[in-house]
């Protein structure tokens, strides 16, 4: 199985930090945000990649991850996205590189604390469709929020006011082939983007949508808020790993995140 990164946009929420940079370059902690969402991939048994971004940085991608041999990736692949068409719509420039197979689509501003590979592997021995993996929050408000019953995702909504529950789905997204025949018959919705969220409620619609809950805590990086969130998560799990004799994690005071 192949994996994609979404790191375009202009990053707006963080100006002026992103007038000079991609918002998905600038550091979290010791590392750049970028590096986050890889090691998510690789530590889930990935080894190819492709990165959608965009923007006037996109040749610093390159620059700083190269051939992806740091991260021992047989092969790490790039694509330009013009314009802000939306999630769904960055995510129709790997068609090419799912060359018919299933894809695992992480947000580039995602940061988690746990392994994925439990999900992909459950995802994989799926007979088709999508997962998406939820967590609960307190701010749902934020997100697309999942509506479950009896154990099935039944609507997803798109940062609804009043939230139907708190489970916020985080933008790790697990999709068969039929994820591009979606999109290409999507409408853009009333802000002119192709949402990720459309996609992922055809599926639901299809009953082909199963969901996992998130192990360990979990942010988003798109905003100062959640960036300073990111940064202290990070080095609180940084400095619990130095602590423990045998190296094994410790879980982070959930002080820390509002969506630990």
């Amino acid at each position: 199985m192949k994996g994609v990164i979404l790191a375009g946009g202009l990053g707006t929420r963080l100006s002026p930090l992103t007038r000079v940079t991609n918002k998905h370059l600038l550091p979290v902690y010791d590392k750049p945000m970028i590096y986050y969402p890889i090691q998510c991939l690789v530590n889930a048994g990935i080894e190819e990649i492709m990165i959608v971004t965009g923007g006037n940085d996109a040749g610093d991608f390159l620059r700083l991850l190269g051939n992806g041999s740091g991260f021992g990736l047989q092969d790490l692949h790039y694509t330009y996205q013009e314009g802000e068409g939306g999630i769904a719509d960055a995510l129709r420039l790997a068609e090419h590189f799912a060359d018919g197979g299933k894809i695992v689509v992480v947000l580039g501003d995602n940061i988690i604390e746990n392994n994925i590979r439990r999900p992909v592997e459950e995802f994989l021995a799926q007979d088709g469709g999508a997962k998406c993996l939820l967590k609960e929050v307190t701010d749902p408000e934020r997100f697309g929020v999942a509506e479950v019953r009896d154990g099935r995702i039944v609507q997803i909504e798109e940062k609804p006011s009043k939230p139907k529950s708190n489970l916020a789905v985080i933008g790790v997204y697990m999709f068969d082939h039929q994820v591009f025949e979606i999109i290409h018959d999507q409408k853009p919705s009333a802000r002119g983007e192709l949402e990720i969220t459309d996609v992922n409620n055809a599926y639901i619609k299809r009953g082909q949508m199963t969901y996992d809950i998130l192990d360990g805590w979990w942010t988003d990086a798109g905003t100062f808020k959640s960036l300073d969130r990111a940064w202290r998560l990070v080095a609180q799990d940084g400095a619990n790993k130095l602590d423990e004799p045998d190296g094994s994690k410790r879980h982070v005071d959930k002080g820390l995140d509002d969506h630990a």
